[in-house]
């Protein structure tokens, strides 16, 4: 579903959401990967868990950000309704030098299958992670 009807209250909260280098950081690598588990947006940001985990609640509370649960994983999102406008703000600063940094370590860890969104892709069906 996309928007039909942007009013001004939605972009504000959306502005303001991206406002903040770390939430542009993490909002550039979700929307370049699809999606992105915590525990990767740490490692690849070099973030504390309790700084990512701000961040992302306010991601979901602004309304850019839905997540959903696999085994000990939270894999978040961006929806569907405002990845256009998402898209259109982060086209200006793709080519930084940090979010540059940010994609090559991504695709450094994600071929050594470091990342809990590679194991995830790897695990056969029915799998249960022990606890």
């Amino acid at each position: 579903m996309r928007l039909k009807h942007f009013n001004i209250d939605l972009g504000a909260q959306i502005f303001l959401a991206c406002s903040d280098t770390s939430r542009l950081r993490i909002l550039h690598l979700i929307m370049t990967n699809g999606e992105m588990c915590i525990s990767d947006l740490e490692r690849i940001l070099e973030f504390t868990q309790a700084k990512t985990s701000r961040h992302l609640i306010y991601l979901k509370n602004s309304g850019i950000l839905a997540s959903r649960k696999h085994n000990q994983w939270v894999f978040y999102q961006v929806k569907e309704e405002v990845s256009d406008i998402l898209k259109q703000m982060l086209e200006f600063v793709k080519r930084d030098p940090l979010l540059q940094k940010d994609l090559q370590i991504f695709q450094t860890l994600f071929s050594n299958r470091e990342l809990a969104l590679n194991k995830f892709k790897m695990q056969p069906l029915g799998y249960r992670a022990p606890q």
